[in-house]
């Protein structure tokens, strides 16, 4: 029996879990089927329920529940040795103060650096910095957010990516990457909230060396939908220095760059059928 939590894939049984907490009868369920599909958005609870009880389970989030948040997906990349820009995590001002006093920052990290916040997505609470008095206006913004609960940030070497950014999303085993672009090539954010084109040609040679790049940090993780954040840097002369550099993992990710909602939808069925058949696995409706 293959039983469903997403509203778009109709399995043999079905459950819709949101707004709600998992309960006995959805571990009932759980424990019955012989796979268990879940939405993008599942609660860790509901995720941890069906990973304990039910041997095949799509996707695979255990890299979201066990590294959340900008911080902990560095201590990731840094586990599994994958090339990203140069950075510190911080968990509170109080622990930068400590490490570097007044200066704030590392010599290692010239101005200008990325100051990131622990959230936020589609380029929100990413800030490029040229100065210290720049960067002590986002010190002083964290202290007022550590006082309402959230807290964390990094700050992360600044990467000339001439206004082009790469994202490789991953549905099931289908890898689909395209150029998030701006006219102005000096810009800082291209991200698509921002006013970046989309470009799904240009480079695909550097389109393949990510896919590649995605697909063995993927073969490692186990993650299986995702869309990722990639950068190539440029110097000066607009010559390629070294990449492809990870920057974010999105479990959150939007669908323009793959056609719309329903072209989306239409890949994650069919993926998850291919998943169900590489199982021996069939719905029965």
């Amino acid at each position: 029996m293959i039983l469903s939590y997403h509203p778009c894939f109709v399995a043999d049984k079905n459950i819709i879990c949101a707004g709600r907490n998992p309960d006995i009868n959805d571990l009932a369920a759980i424990e019955e089927a012989d796979a268990v599909v879940l939405s993008k958005g599942c609660s860790e609870l509901l995720y941890t329920m069906a990973k304990n009880n039910c041997s095949y389970v799509f996707p695979n989030f255990d890299a979201k529940f066990q590294y959340p948040g900008k911080i902990n997906q560095i201590k990731l990349f840094q586990k599994t040795n994958t090339s990203h820009p140069k950075t510190e995590t911080f968990l509170t001002v109080s622990a930068l103060k400590a490490k570097y006093g007044q200066s704030l920052v590392a010599p290692e990290f010239p101005f200008p650096i990325v100051f990131k916040f622990n959230w936020g997505g589609e380029g929100d609470m990413v800030y490029h910095v040229s100065s210290l008095q720049e960067l002590n206006h986002h010190i002083i913004k964290a202290e007022e957010f550590e006082k309402s609960g959230q807290s964390g940030f990094l700050i992360q070497e600044n990467i000339s990516s001439k206004g082009k950014s790469l994202r490789v999303n991953v549905i099931g085993q289908r890898f689909i990457s395209f150029w998030r672009i701006l006219d102005n090539d000096n810009e800082f954010l291209s991200n698509l909230s921002k006013g970046a084109e989309i470009d799904h040609d240009s480079y695909p040679e550097l389109q393949e060396a990510a896919n590649k790049a995605v697909f063995d940090f993927c073969q490692n993780t186990e993650i299986n939908l995702a869309g990722f954040d990639i950068l190539f840097p440029f110097d000066a002369s607009g010559i390629l220095e070294t990449g492809p550099l990870f920057l974010e993992i999105n479990y959150f990710f939007g669908r323009r760059g793959l056609g719309g909602s329903e072209k989306f939808y239409d890949m994650l069925v069919q993926e998850i059928y291919n998943w169900l058949n590489g199982l021996g696995l069939a719905v029965h409706v």
